[in-house]
This record gives C-alpha cells, sequence and structure tokens, in this order.
C-alpha cells in the first residue's frame, strides 16, 4: 500500500505543471487566441525561477519571477499576434523557438546547480496513513492548482466577466458591436496564461526537478496545449487529464524499477506516445471538437473591420 500510495502522489506531483499551464493555455484559448509558444514561455520562466531562487535562498520568490516571465513572454505575443496581428501559429512557434535559445543562454552559469529540497505537506493531514501520503504531502503549488482548476470553473460559468469572455472566443464582433473591448479582454486572458505557465515552468525547475539543465521542461509545453483540445476546452476535464498524464509519465519510472525489460528510450516516450494517441481518438470525430472549440479560436480580429 505504501508503493501505491507514493505511486499516486508522484503521478499528482508530476500532473501538477501540466495543469497549471494547461488551465492557463484554457483561458486564452477560450478568449478566441491561439498560442503555441507555451514551451517557450515555461522555458524561460524555469531558468528565470531557477536563478531567483538560487541566488535568493527563496524558492517563492522563484515562483513570483517565473509568473513575471511567462507575462513577459506573453505580453510580446500578444503585441505581435493582437497588435500588429501576425499569424499566430507562426508566432506562437516562434516564440517557443525563442524562449529554448533565450533559457539556453541565460541557464549557462546555472548548468548542473540544484536547488534544497524545501519544506511541503499539510500537517497533521499528512501523516494519515495512505491518504497522507498520496493526497495530503505535497507541494503548496499542487493544491494551488486544484483552488486554480475550481476557479477557473466558477469564472467561466459562474461570473459575468466568464460570459463575457467565452462571448469573445465565440463572436468577437458582436462582443465588439456591444462596447466589449475585445482586444483588451484577449491581452488580459493572455497575460493570465503567460502567469500559469510562468507558476509551471517554474515548479519544474524549484520543485519537481530543483536543478536547471537545458530543456528542462521537455515538452510538457506542448502536452498542456494538447491537454487543452483534449479536455474540449473544459477545466474538470483539464485536471482529469493532467492526471492521467502525470500518471503515465511516472510509469516509465515505474517500469525501470521493477525490471520490465525495455529500452529506456522507449519507456521515455510513454508521455509523448499517449499525448499523439488520446488526440488521433479525439480527432476520428471532428463535429465533437468543433462544436466545443470556441468559434474564433486562431482568428485574427480587426476593430475596424467590425
Amino acid at each position: 500500500m505504501e508503493n501505491f500510495a507514493a505511486l499516486i502522489a508522484a503521478s499528482i506531483n508530476s500532473g501538477t505543471p501540466l495543469l497549471i499551464a494547461a488551465l492557463g493555455l484554457l483561458i486564452n484559448e477560450r478568449a478566441g487566441v491561439l498560442n503555441l509558444g507555451a514551451e517557450g514561455m515555461m522555458l524561460v520562466a524555469a531558468i528565470t525561477g531557477f536563478a531567483v531562487a538560487h541566488q535568493t535562498h527563496m524558492p517563492w520568490l522563484g515562483f513570483v519571477a517565473g509568473a513575471i516571465a511567462g507575462m513577459l513572454m506573453a505580453t510580446l505575443f500578444a503585441w505581435l499576434a493582437l497588435v500588429l496581428v501576425t499569424n499566430q501559429v507562426a508566432t506562437g512557434l516562434a516564440l517557443s523557438i525563442f524562449g529554448a535559445g533565450l533559457s539556453a543562454f541565460i541557464g549557462q552559469s546555472f548548468v548542473g546547480q540544484s536547488l534544497p529540497a524545501g519544506p511541503h505537506g499539510i500537517p497533521f493531514l499528512s501523516d494519515i496513513p495512505f491518504l497522507g501520503k498520496a493526497l495530503f504531502d505535497q507541494h503548496l503549488a499542487v493544491y494551488f492548482g486544484l483552488l486554480l482548476c475550481g476557479g477557473i470553473i466558477w469564472f467561466l460559468y459562474r461570473s459575468r466577466a466568464g460570459l463575457v469572455l467565452r462571448a469573445v472566443g465565440e463572436s468577437p464582433e458582436s462582443a465588439h458591436a456591444l462596447g466589449y473591448p475585445v482586444r483588451k479582454i484577449r491581452y488580459l486572458a493572455l497575460l493570465f496564461s503567460g502567469a500559469c505557465c510562468g507558476i509551471a515552468g517554474a515548479y519544474l525547475s524549484v520543485v519537481y526537478t530543483p536543478m536547471w539543465v537545458e530543456g528542462l521542461v521537455a515538452g510538457r509545453g506542448w502536452i498542456a496545449l494538447a491537454l487543452t483540445t483534449f479536455a474540449t476546452w473544459r477545466p474538470a476535464r483539464v485536471l482529469l487529464g493532467a492526471l492521467l498524464f502525470g500518471s503515465v509519465t511516472i510509469l516509465q519510472f515505474h517500469f525501470q524499477a521493477i525490471g520490465i525489460a525495455l529500452p529506456s528510450e522507449i519507456l521515455s516516450m510513454l508521455p509523448y506516445l499517449a499525448t499523439i494517441i488520446v488526440l488521433v481518438l479525439i480527432s476520428r470525430n471532428p463535429d465533437w471538437i468543433r462544436l466545443n472549440m470556441p468559434a474564433s479560436l486562431g482568428k485574427p480580429f480587426r476593430p475596424g473591420s467590425a
């Protein structure tokens, strides 16, 4: 039972950065903006958060720095995609490439350095047999991710601001005609998304793997993007998907530990193979995707043409 509890805890820990990043991306996609730069934003935030935490010896400050770094990267995307009306797909890909190069450059002096493990877990609850080890012996960022999921569910489906955000994603021309500032709303959605990706990136370098190596994010930004489609743009399904992909990631280490005779390269492919399989299965029913996807996702909006 102890091993099973440890497996559950490791799966939750692995799925947390995917959950936080995907929730942020869900918000900007609900607003009608497609940002494929999550990988680059998370990489820049990861090295920024690690550098600040390493120099100040204050991990919480690393999360703040990571969120700010993610927001700055999102601001760059917003300026290009919303103000200059560049192609969102090309701009997002460029942001990912730029973020990978920038993080590698900034992190040259931090390669191989590590951070001490910080305190985690909820007092008293973490001492409960099985449940304490499985659910309550986690970093506070894990519980932040769960609260964030609940908050976004309330925001999207129970608040007027969430209704406006969804309206902007479905029909920006109609929202503009009613007097809503479409560009401003999308800009704020991108800032929120950047902050979430920044926190997720900082979590990877400060908590999950408290060290810095080039390419630390290792494709998790792309998996977070796939999660929004997998979840059909619904926060609760994002949570389930993050736990699923987190479990698949941990299983590769579990298989190695119990001695399954498979090459390590194949085991390392499991999370990405699972992502491809899920997307292929979902794509078999394009009508289902079309009915759930924000109607204006990825399409430019020019106020003068509304």
